[in-house]
């Protein structure tokens, strides 16, 4: 499975926020919106991952983009990473049914069952402007990246 493409259009999908209620394409209209996926919540690199996006978050919304990230932990897993952490980035669950949404998006690790390391830019219309499949679960993408596709987009 490959990442989805820049200049597609983001097809339905559904994910759950921490109050149980949905988060679903309609969320991305509007604003520019980064996505950012990640395998699980309290492990090393993805407690690294958040931690190093949250210190960027001025820069990352400097200019209305919204972050939210994703992985398939179950909301209450998710809202204990986040609280514990101390990130103020809203955390969208992929646990049920699971990594479905991932799934849309090119972003889900078959082999192990989860959300792979992925960021996926979307533009006010709906439509992917850039998107970066990680090498690897455990490979961390530099905020930098983000960073550089907002400044193109």
């Amino acid at each position: 499975m490959s990442i989805i493409e820049p200049g597609t259009l983001v097809p339905p999908f559904k994910l759950a926020r921490e109050d149980g209620s949905s988060f679903t394409e309609a969320d991305l209209q509007g604003k520019t919106t980064v996505l950012v996926f990640y395998p699980f919540a309290f492990s090393p690199v993805c407690t690294n991952q958040l931690q190093v996006y949250t210190e960027a978050l001025p820069e990352i919304t400097a200019d209305g983009a919204s972050i939210y990230a994703v992985s398939t932990d179950p909301s209450y897993s998710q809202a204990a990473f986040r609280e514990q952490l101390g990130v103020p980035i809203e955390q969208l669950s992929d646990f049920e049914p699971k990594g479905e949404a991932a799934k849309v998006f090119g972003a889900y690790f078959d082999p192990a069952g989860m959300t792979n390391r992925a960021l996926v830019i979307v533009g006010p219309d709906g439509c992917v402007v850039w998107s970066h499949l990680a090498d690897s679960p455990g490979d961390l993408p530099g905020v930098n990246l983000i960073i550089d596709a907002l400044a193109a987009n």
